[in-house]
């Protein structure tokens, strides 16, 4: 079960909004830029300007905003004619390089540990990676959980939320870190299993369609 699943309601409120920017003359790859400008930006903000735990609070509405950001952009290429090769890089890419920027300023909340935030952003990276490869092997993109990238994202919103509130996170919380990266790796073995099976009964059914039996 995933977040990911709610994503038709959330578009079907969107699609107004998306109509109108397809109007305006709004590309989905310029959204998909504008989504990783505002997040890496703010991350490094967050990062090296070191300001109030109160600016982390951005962190949980950007996250929120930014999910919007995704649904639309996907709206605009598929059901306006924008889909395209580049616009398919920048989706995946983008959204890696915006969670990296994004995770990065809890490396400075304690008591958190570095490395585990470092180990969280590289799985997220490489769950992502997982779930683009399905195409390549004859399966669908996989966004399965247990911890995709809205779940993270909403995760993550939440620490921020909490972070922004100033009070201090309870020593048990350094164990939240190692929880999450084991479920991105679930994540991520439950993506290459699921993509290879799917790959595989599709082979199935591609050879009956060739060769019926009698």
């Amino acid at each position: 079960m995933s977040i990911y699943r709610l994503k038709p309601r959330f578009q079907a409120l969107l699609r107004p909004l998306v109509g109108w920017l397809h109007a305006l003359g709004v590309t989905a790859n310029q959204v998909t830029l504008a989504a990783c400008v505002i997040s890496t930006a703010l991350g490094l903000w967050l990062f090296f300007a070191q300001p109030s735990p109160l600016a982390f609070g951005l962190i949980a509405l950007w996250m929120l905003l930014r999910m919007g950001f995704n649904a639309i952009d996907g709206m605009l290429a598929r059901e306006h004619g924008q889909q395209s090769p580049l616009g398919a890089f920048l989706n995946e890419l983008t959204d890696v390089v915006s969670d990296a920027a994004l995770y990065l300023p809890f490396v400075l909340v304690a008591p958190f540990s570095p490395f585990w935030l470092g180990t969280v952003i590289v799985l997220a990276g490489l769950s992502e990676f997982a779930g683009a490869l399905g195409p390549t092997i004859g399966a669908s993109r996989r966004y399965d959980g247990p911890l995709g990238k809205s779940d993270r994202a909403f995760v993550f919103g939440a620490l921020a939320l909490y972070v922004a509130s100033g009070w201090p996170l309870p020593a048990w919380t350094a164990w939240l870190m190692p929880l999450l990266a084991a479920l991105i790796a679930w994540t991520i073995a439950n993506r290459t299993r699921l993509a290879v099976a799917e790959a595989k009964a599709n082979a199935l059914a591609t050879h009956a369609n060739i060769n019926p039996k009698d």
